[in-house]
């Protein structure tokens, strides 16, 4: 009975639709690629390497490999999972009245007076440098759907944060 709660927690976690731009669907397939056609003939070099070298049960070097392997194979199940749900959205279906993925947001803290500008991305395609702002983050859950004007209360790890949104655009 546990294994079909186990198998049924995956199959839903693995299921999950995924968000995300053209780009980001393409450097995710450019990644998967690298890795299926570079990275896994090179660690299944180094294993037979580490292999010839005689007995396994006291080499490290094959025990490394065999480790770097399966982060590795997980890394591939994960792109793998990641490419087959992922959804491109049309940016030309989006509008500016309220704050949803891909849109640029604006927003003002109001203590403090300071502004910044985040796009809201999926998980896999944030990167704070670039103002990309992953939507599981508290401040995107805070303001999706809010409208330019509304204020928000965002509870972060630092404490709490009210911020008004300034601006919205594309």
């Amino acid at each position: 009975m546990l294994f079909g709660a186990v198998f049924h927690y995956i199959f839903r976690i693995m299921s999950q639709v995924v968000y995300m731009t053209e780009s980001g669907l393409e450097k995710l397939k450019a990644e998967l690629e690298h890795l299926r056609g570079v990275e896994r003939p090179a660690i299944s070099a180094q294993i037979a390497e580490a292999r010839d070298k005689g007995d396994l049960s006291e080499n490290a070097e094959y025990d490394a490999a065999k480790e770097a392997q399966g982060l590795l194979e997980m890394r591939i199940a994960k792109l793998e999972e990641t490419v087959t749900n992922a959804r491109v959205i049309d940016q030309s279906q989006l509008g500016t009245d309220t704050v949803q993925i891909l849109t640029k947001v604006t927003l003002k803290n109001l203590k403090t007076k300071a502004t910044v500008t985040y796009t809201l991305v999926s998980e896999n395609e944030a990167n704070l440098k670039e103002g990309k702002l992953s939507i599981g983050t508290p401040i995107a859950k805070a303001v999706m759907g809010k409208s330019k004007g509304d204020k928000v209360q965002v509870t972060v790890p630092a404490g709490n944060l009210e911020f008004e949104i300034v601006d919205i655009a594309l």
